[in-house]
């Protein structure tokens, strides 16, 4: 799934997502066979913000703003799917527990109920912990 990006020069640069970040590549239409040519030029790792040049590409600094602006928007994008993601599990959560109140089997039960018990027990752990710190912070802060 990747995507496009038009520069302010004639150039573009095609993002080619991947885990954690892009391979970046100049898209090429003007050669004399007219076809699309892809050359990478650098690699982009999303949670650090880094930007590498490929091999011994040198970018331009309109290349270089383009890939920090793609760093954003693909920040704010992924930001948007870890949240829709809870919502989905809180979804979830709430549809199991109807299951297991109106609709499991002793069956059904009996394979599941420890491995729902124990992701519940390390999800509300780590809930704790980390309301824990936040109110360490705060309290620490006044």
């Amino acid at each position: 799934m990747g995507q496009v990006v038009a520069m302010k020069t004639p150039d573009k640069l095609f993002f080619r997502v991947r885990d954690g970040g892009a391979a970046v590549f100049r898209v090429d239409t003007e050669n004399r066979q007219r076809r699309l040519e892809l050359q990478q030029i650098a690699t982009i790792k999303l949670a650090a913000g880094d930007i590498k040049p490929f091999g011994k590409t040198k970018l331009t600094a309109v290349e270089m703003e383009s890939m920090a602006d793609w760093i954003v928007e693909r920040r704010k994008l992924t930001t948007m799917r870890q949240e829709d993601e809870l919502r989905k599990t809180i979804d979830a959560i709430s549809g199991t527990a109807h299951w297991v109140q109106f609709e499991a089997t002793e069956d059904q039960l009996d394979t599941y109920a420890d491995d729902l018990l124990m992701a519940m027990h390390d999800l509300r752990s780590s809930i704790v912990k980390q309301k824990s710190k936040i109110m360490q912070k705060q309290a620490a802060e006044t």
